[in-house]
């Protein structure tokens, strides 16, 4: 199998295509959460998600903090999830936390609306350390037909860090078998060349991630904000005729900015292909 997964695959991905819009709009997308929905997954140790994340601690590239920012209240904020959620045990210190959990985080400090501390080792095609810093318009400046996004920059970072907690899902399709993308440590990995539809859709992979924002208790102002990254065989991935129709809606209805921001300009073609003849 392409991809660095070990063989046979069998990872089960916690992703309702329901989550896919139709049309396709560049969109905040935040909904909020139930009272005692959980934000953290246990990282399983004999995974490949594991083993990549692991890689990152070990090279000293998955902290990323301003300096003299104050992280005890956010931390605390975890720990306490943790403990709701049953998993107090996993995080004896900060070292612990990029290991403990499949999510990776960030914390946002509504007063300067910046992203002030975060632990990251599975970036999708960005690079921690250069959004440290950086305000709710910067971080999001790159993102194709972005206008609805920066024009909701403010209120977004007042929801985020108001109380209360919120979900988001993010999507695409990769030919990268690969959790962590960063732009450093990962070349893109080109598309299936040579290949007829079906074969380029078994090079593919299905890449997710669920995002929530969990209010900082004693810091009003902040947020922690987690990415959960999930990823699976683009042809596993696909349930039902209803899974490939909404993706293949969504796909058909992509700008041209999008695709290209998204990698998917040479993609769109042989994917509508097999999902049009797989999934008629």
């Amino acid at each position: 199998m392409k991809g660095s997964f070990p063989e046979p695959f069998s990872f089960v991905m916690d992703f309702d295509f329901n989550h896919i819009a139709v049309p396709f709009r560049m969109q905040p997308g935040l909904r909020r959460m139930a009272c005692g929905e959980a934000h953290l997954t246990p990282l399983a140790p004999d995974g490949p998600l594991y083993q990549e994340k692991l890689k990152v601690v070990e090279a000293g590239q998955c902290f990323h903090g301003l300096q003299g920012f104050e992280t005890g209240p956010a931390l605390e904020a975890i720990a306490r999830q943790a403990e709701r959620e049953g998993h107090a045990a996993r995080l004896a210190s900060v070292d612990d936390l990029p290991l403990a959990f499949e999510e990776d985080f960030a914390v946002l400090d509504g007063n300067t609306g910046k992203l002030a501390w975060l632990c990251v080792c599975t970036p999708s095609h960005w690079a921690p350390e250069d959004k440290l810093g950086l305000d709710f318009a910067a971080v999001h400046a790159p993102v194709a037909d972005n206008a609805a996004l920066l024009a909701a920059s403010s209120q977004l970072v007042r929801l985020a860090t108001g109380g209360g907690p919120w979900e988001r899902f993010v999507w695409t399709v990769s030919p990268s078998g690969r959790y962590d993308q960063h732009p450093s440590r990962q070349a893109r990995t080109a598309w299936p060349a040579g290949e007829n539809s079906a074969g380029f859709a078994a090079g593919c992979f299905f890449r997710a991630e669920r995002q929530t924002l969990l209010p900082v208790e004693g810091a009003p102002s902040q947020a922690v904000f987690t990415i959960r990254v999930m990823l699976q065989p683009l042809t596993q991935a696909i349930s039902s005729a209803g899974d490939a129709h909404r993706l293949r809606n969504a796909l058909a209805s992509m700008s041209d900015a999008t695709l290209a921001y998204k990698n998917l300009t040479t993609a769109r073609a042989p994917l509508l292909h097999w999902l049009n003849n797989t999934y008629p």
